[in-house]
């Protein structure tokens, strides 16, 4: 047999293999299996997007403590992130379905643990739509005022807002083919813009601002006279910085060999994404020329003015542009993730209107209303831009506060019900209930700590409203579990019928 046919035959039994085990989790093959594991990694490498959370709330973070929290606060958070994916990735190993969390929940715990779970997993994913997008919007406007002379507002904002969200639900409908492609330029357009960007802030400014600064430079701009809380507050950039790594397994279904590849793809994404997001991190730090220019900057971007000062006009223009193309095909990205959901969870009835919602396009294999669903929605959660000066930090709150509790819940499920999981393919071991521990606890801490005040005086315009979109995405879920759970029925995998059935049994003896 020749190579060509040989590779031809090994992805073969690969799919056949992934039917399979899809099957068994109660769902048939719809969507195209075209992403390969690389794919799969870089998907959620750019959906993480050093590009993107790094650098999105760099002015958040110079404010909330300084140099000295992004520094430490990024050592430290990277470690606990990586237990919680470690533990996601072991429970995706077994369950790599689109659904991803709401159906390890209801595997692990029942409808209505998985239920809830869902709804915080689209409340996430949904508010990272809009952070991404509308952090491009603004990255955009800054390069627009120094190309143009352009001063951005808040509604000019919001339109180009509005625009950058209708190209990205207009490529996801182009298919899975040329996700596969996008998501690996992303990949290596991550990482290379990376290298470029540390490269030039190392070698071309005259000055860099001394260890002592970066390492240990606190700054208090939050109105709050407690450092204690300041430094908890700067928490939340590494906090949304490594969130979205759940990517890899809403694209399970399109992924060749998912069991072990999307496993993979959530551990890697975030071990590189911690690395180097780090090392940008610092490099920006040294690079800061005026820490008070940087901060009151006319282009409404940090980041912007470190590149201006320390690189001049035209360099800063050329990397803005590096920055922006990468924060697009993160945003792409994150839409694409948060379809998926959007469509399994409509798939198990758990939308109103799902029946419209789980259609897929005969052409290409997408969930083209999905898409539009996800958009649409990430464009309502950015409205409050309009009048609220917080309004950015909250949407990313909103996004961590999804995130987090919905990663968490499989897990505290999976250490309460150890008889109701059995290990896939990718297993932490006898790690795997210490490690599962701390990631829950971590996971409580940071959940609470991003549904409080940000700044002080709390007026109208420096409101957090992060509890304000939880209540209400709750509410919702709570009042749609009274009317509309008779539609709802997630699939009981193999594993967990035979499960019932012994119990079944034992309670019958």
């Amino acid at each position: 047999m020749c190579p060509s046919a040989h590779a031809r035959r090994q992805r073969s039994d690969s799919l056949d293999d992934d039917e399979r085990i899809l099957r068994e989790l109660g769902y048939t093959q719809q969507l195209h299996r075209r992403m390969g594991a690389f794919g799969n990694f870089s998907a959620s490498l750019s959906v993480i997007s050093i590009m993107s959370g790094t650098l999105l709330l760099f002015g958040y973070g110079l404010n909330s403590g300084g140099p000295a929290v992004v520094v430490w606060g990024w050592l430290c958070v990277g470690p606990l992130v990586l237990c919680l994916a470690a533990v996601l990735a072991e429970i995706t190993s077994r369950y790599p379905t689109s659904g991803g969390l709401y159906y390890m929940a209801r595997q692990l715990g029942g409808e209505r643990w998985s239920w809830y779970t869902g709804w915080l997993n689209l409340l996430g994913l949904l508010g990272g739509i809009a952070a991404q997008d509308y952090g491009i919007a603004t990255f955009t406007a800054a390069w627009a005022n120094l190309q143009f002379g352009y001063v951005p507002t808040p509604g000019s904002l919001l339109v180009l807002y509005a625009i950058i969200l209708a190209l990205h639900a207009v490529l996801n409908l182009l298919g899975t083919r040329l996700m596969n492609i996008l998501t690996s330029l992303s990949a290596w357009w991550h990482l290379a813009g990376a290298v470029v960007i540390i490269g030039a802030l190392t070698l071309i400014p005259t000055h860099h601002q001394p260890a002592g600064f970066v390492l240990s430079e606190f700054t208090n701009h939050t109105g709050w006279s407690s450092s204690v809380y300041v430094i908890l507050l700067g928490m939340l950039l590494p906090c949304f910085a490594l969130a979205g790594y759940d990517t890899s397994a809403h694209l399970s279904e399109e992924t060749s060999g998912a069991s072990v590849a999307a496993a993979r793809g959530i551990i890697r994404s975030v071990v590189v994404s911690w690395i180097a997001g780090g090392i940008l991190l610092v490099a920006l730090l040294f690079a800061i020329q005026d820490y008070a220019a940087t901060l009151g900057s006319p282009t409404g971007v940090p980041v912007a003015q470190i590149f201006l000062d320390a690189l001049g006009v035209a360099t800063a223009k050329a990397l803005l542009l590096v920055i922006i193309a990468a924060q697009f095909l993160c945003g792409y990205t994150v839409t694409a993730s948060a379809s998926r959901m959007s469509y399994a969870f409509a798939r198990d009835g758990a939308l109103p209107g799902s029946v419209h919602w789980q259609k897929i396009s005969r052409r290409t294999a997408i969930p083209a209303n999905a898409v539009w669903l996800a958009v649409g929605v990430a464009f309502v959660l950015a409205l409050p831009s309009l009048y609220s000066t917080t309004a950015f930090s909250a949407v990313t709150a909103i996004s961590v506060v999804g995130f987090t509790p919905a990663y968490a819940i499989p897990v505290l499920l999976r250490l309460r019900h150890r008889d109701r999981f059995v290990p896939g393919p990718w297993h932490l071991g006898r790690w795997s209930r210490p490690i599962g521990w701390v990631a829950v606890l971590w996971a409580v801490s940071v959940t609470v700590l991003f549904l409080l005040p940000q700044s002080s005086p709390i007026t109208a315009t420096s409101f957090n409203y992060t509890p304000l979109a939880l209540l209400v995405a709750l509410a919702l879920a709570a009042l749609w579990w009274r009317v509309g759970r008779h539609s709802y029925g997630v699939p009981r995998s193999s594993t967990a019928n035979a499960h019932d059935q012994i119990k079944e049994a034992e309670n019958i003896i």
